[in-house]
């Protein structure tokens, strides 16, 4: 044992012994081995010293970052410029109070610019010196040398919004050149310049929206500053006449919470450990951060047949008959989940759209989890609408990315079918929950992207009802590439971001000449529909600034398009005192030669507060022989009403909007769609209920026109019908046309 017992001794001090002579060796081997830089091809290689190499690693600041630093410190010393300009130029207290929070925040944050870029032995910006802002005027939101001239030589409220107008711009470019940096590799790593800059971005966010209110008083436009309230909000109107307002059916709102407020989270006390968590956030920061009940119970868009109005919700539809004087009188409520719910009405036929996963194919309340199931529904719902207050699903159709909205092109033909193109913008449906459903695979030209859906409906029996085709519409006519117009991204410099050309949000047909335009997320689409079954691409244009192609409208003739942009999704406030007019606006084309030639830009022009959610929305034409007068939602920005006969100048001619549902927070309402039929104007406010308006005489429209207009009925087809994305020419009686001849 003894023997044994030393025998491992010996082993163990080999073995030790051995390791400690390889650590040796290997660590001797280390410190001669060579570090070497490689230069260009063709040049030699150099030794460089341990230092040397591990520079690279030492990431607490890049020279982007130091760029940025030296580049704000004269951008925040053009902002006191501008400030200290007030006091001999201006008496109001509001505007004064805020050049003199600027003078100081700024100040304050060049002392800390300079001392971060001292600390690192960076060259430090003299903010003293006049040249550095003539040379850097072309920052981002800098104002140039004439528009500081400007401002120098007004006075008075022409100071005050010259100086809010260039000062908002300087705000948001301090803004744009933080998420500048941000997007740079490696740039903001050091924490105290991450701080800075994001307390740059949310402070200069707050400023803004206070320099918008006060922007917004300053308007000469009666819309402009209404207060808020869910029933009792300001109005202001202007040749029209508000004959009723019908508030939401029950079961079509929340009774606990009628105006849909986000409920915010209450402060608990941390100890100071998430100061992050408290500093004040903007209108639209809050909107985004909270979870609400967006949109469960909101009021989208109408149709009419005879003296019966359908108007569809997420929840379900109502509907209503109108009687003598326009106003309509509930008769059912028909609750079936699902959104958007947008309605068409062919004879006792409705057709509804259901995109949202929680929709089910018997309407149940429950929702369908998230989970592949059958039980989901998610496509084009059919009504027998027979018996008005008893309506019975008679058929569905299941698509892949559901039905945001759709069109009905035409029928019934002698076949007895319906034709009506689908337009799906939601999310591709689990392949395992619908086999003929493919999400965007490289080179898989099954995807579901990229496609409208064509849907045919026979009469006689609509639970056949099926897609029969989902053509390839914006294939490249070369390649045949599926991507084949618009690929996303902005346009150059100071442009619009805009969705690529992958759906079409609206369709809006018009049979008698054979055309459809798309309003198409990338792109305006001039399609031939000669063969319902297979539209055919004419032309397709962008527009700068446009984001999102939402919708379109024909002129009477089918000679003009008016498409509009639904910048910021339709929930955010884009007709801010400082949006640029041609953003979230409408844009009109005139058609020559089967071509879409641009001719102007309309935005509604009454400045919005961050808590009005605004932009462009549905709309139709008013039938005035002789002339182009369009009738417009604007969301919270209320209803415009614009003349574009002229269509290089469109002028509005009539108005009316409403104080924000909220004065603090920013709810997603106002009108979702506006429609003329049979005399009035039918308007859905997607929170508070329906709007009942007629015409009255103006200096725009006389009192023979408005009674034309009442007057006309569609030229071809059933007599008494509407329906949204479905243009028929209006014609007539002959006694009415017969006057304007004499005229």
């Amino acid at each position: 044992m003894r023997i044994i017992e030393f025998s491992r001794q010996i082993l163990s001090f080999f073995i030790v012994s051995s390791f400690f002579f390889s650590s040796a060796s290997i660590a001797q081997d280390e410190s001669s081995a060579s570090i070497v830089q490689p230069g260009a091809p063709g040049q030699a290689t150099q030794d460089i010293d341990p230092e040397k190499a591990t520079e690279i690693a030492d990431t607490s600041y890049t020279p982007d970052d130091v760029e940025f630093m030296q580049g704000m410190i004269v951008h925040h010393r053009q902002a006191t410029v501008m400030s200290e300009m007030a006091n001999d130029r201006t008496n109001s207290s509001p505007l004064l109070d805020l050049a003199g929070r600027i003078i100081v925040t700024q100040e304050d944050e060049i002392d800390f610019m300079q001392g971060w870029l001292e600390d690192r032995g960076e060259n430090v910006t003299d903010s003293e010196n006049e040249h550095n802002m003539h040379a850097h005027h072309e920052m981002a939101g800098m104002a140039s040398p004439a528009e500081l001239e400007e401002l120098r030589n007004s006075k008075s409220t022409d100071f005050d919004r010259l100086f809010l107008k260039l000062m908002i711009n300087h705000h948001d470019g301090a803004i744009k050149m933080v998420n500048h940096l941000r997007k740079q590799r490696g740039s903001a790593y050091d924490p105290i310049l991450n701080e800075f800059t994001s307390d740059v971005a949310n402070d200069q966010s707050v400023e803004i929206e206070r320099m918008n209110f006060l922007l917004v008083s300053l308007s000469d436009d009666p819309r402009a500053g209404l207060a808020a309230g869910l029933y009792d909000a300001d109005e202001a109107i202007m040749n029209l006449e508000l004959i009723a307002s019908l508030k939401k059916p029950v079961g079509f709102y929340d009774p606990a919470n009628p105006s849909e407020r986000y409920e915010g989270k209450k402060e608990t006390d941390d100890g100071g450990k998430d100061e992050e968590k408290k500093k004040t956030k903007t209108i639209e920061a809050a909107a985004r951060a909270t979870r609400s009940p967006m949109l469960s119970f909101s009021n989208t868009d109408i149709a009419f047949r005879d003296d019966v109005m359908i108007a569809g919700s997420y929840h379900g539809f109502n509907i209503y008959r109108m009687y003598e004087g326009g106003i309509p009188s509930l008769v059912s409520s028909i609750i079936c989940p699902g959104g958007q719910g947008d309605v068409s009405v062919v004879g006792d036929l409705l057709i509804m759209s259901v995109e949202e996963t929680r929709g089910r194919v018997d309407c149940g309340l429950q929702g369908a989890g998230s989970e592949p199931t059958p039980e989901r529904f998610r496509g084009i719902r059919i009504f027998d609408i027979s018996d008005l207050r008893r309506p019975i699903q008679v058929g569905i159709v299941q698509t892949c990315r559901g039905s945001h909205t759709h069109s009905v092109v035409s029928g019934p033909d002698e076949d007895g079918k319906i034709v009506v193109y689908n337009s799906g913008t939601s999310s591709i449906r689990d392949n395992e929950e619908m086999d003929t459903c493919f999400d965007d695979m490289a080179g898989d030209t099954r995807t579901a992207l990229f496609r409208i859906d064509v849907i045919e409906i026979p009469v006689d029996d609509p639970s056949k009802s099926k897609i029969v085709s989902s053509p390839t519409v914006f294939a490249d006519d070369e390649t045949g590439a599926l991507a084949g117009l618009w690929r996303g991204g902005d346009h150059g410099d100071d442009t619009q971001s805009t969705r690529v050309t992958e759906e079409c949000h609206d369709i809006t047909v018009f049979p008698s000449a054979n055309l459809a335009a798309g309003a198409c997320s990338g792109n305006g689409i001039l399609f031939d529909i000669s063969d319902p079954y297979n539209p055919k691409r004419i032309d397709a244009v962008t527009d700068s600034g446009f984001a999102y192609w939402h919708s379109a409208t024909f002129n009477n003739d089918g000679t003009k398009v008016v498409f509009t942009d639904e910048w910021g999704g339709g929930g955010r406030a884009r007709c801010r005192a400082w949006d640029p007019l041609t953003w979230g606006a409408d844009a009109i084309y005139d058609i020559v030669d089967g071509k879409l030639v641009y001719r102007s830009h309309y935005k509604m022009p009454a400045p919005q507060l961050e808590t009005e959610n605004c932009v462009a929305h549905n709309g139709s034409i008013v039938p005035i022989p002789g002339r182009d007068i369009f009738v417009q939602a604007w969301y919270q920005g209320g209803i415009s009403i614009i003349d574009f006969t002229d269509s290089a100048n469109p002028i509005e001619i009539a108005y009316f909007d409403r104080g924000p549902i909220d004065e603090e927070q920013l709810v997603t309402g106002g009108y979702w769609s506006v429609y003329y039929y049979e005399g009035y104007i039918y308007a859905t406010e997607i929170i508070r209920g329906l709007d009942v308006f007629k015409l009255v005489p103006s200096e725009y429209i006389s009192a023979d026109e408005i009674a034309a207009a009442a007057k006309a009925y569609p030229a071809q087809g059933y007599k008494r019908v509407f329906n949204p994305q479905q243009q028929v020419p209006m014609a007539w009686p002959t006694e009415v046309i017969q006057s304007y001849n004499e005229e």
